[in-house]
């Protein structure tokens, strides 16, 4: 039997994991939620991680009202490095992950496979039966990253998903049926 993602990139599971050094000589990371002191910081790794479409602040600080428990964060003690959001249906059977971005200096390290390991980790202890997000077709990092975890996309490129000329890929992964 293959390994689930979250099994493979393990966390030590609740509101913080096991610390990690991003790199040598630079600040361990941890990964927690978010708070409403986090959100002028919140909104500077947005902005780094989307520079041409970032969340206007007062979306940021809506979510955050609204989903401000399913938000993570990644923190070296001084400044955040990168942020998943997700929320849950109704029902408790379909999760969507709204944003996962890391800053442009940490790119690469595994940082967002981390984040996105925590959030499947969760959300499988929740019960939940699928997940699902979108992702921008030419975003190539990321849909190595999203089918590496055992996303797929069925459907291939939905033209104007998001408005005229925003393609993108909904791509899905059933955690139904698994056990944690």
């Amino acid at each position: 039997m293959t390994a689930l993602p979250e099994e493979r990139f393990p966390s030590a599971g609740g509101t913080t994991d096991r610390p990690c050094l991003a790199a040598p000589g630079e600040r361990r990371l941890t990964t927690r939620g978010v708070t409403e002191a986090d959100l002028p910081e919140l909104l500077r790794v947005d902005r780094e991680a989307f520079p041409e479409d970032p969340y206007p602040h007062f979306v940021l600080r809506q979510l955050f009202d609204l989903h401000g428990d399913r938000i993570l964060v990644l923190d070296d003690g001084r400044s955040l490095h990168g942020y998943v959001l997700f929320a849950t249906t109704s029902d408790g059977y379909v999760a969507w992950v709204v944003s996962l971005g890391v800053t442009r200096d940490l790119r690469g390290r595994g940082l967002g496979r981390r984040l996105m390991a925590e959030v499947l980790r969760q959300l499988r202890a929740e019960g939940v039966h699928e997940v699902r997000l979108t992702v921008e077709p030419a975003n190539d990092a990321a849909v190595t990253l999203y089918r590496s975890l055992g996303f797929s996309s069925e459907q291939g490129v939905r033209r104007d998903y998001f408005g005229p000329g925003e393609h993108r890929l909904v791509m899905r992964l059933g955690l139904h049926g698994l056990t944690g």
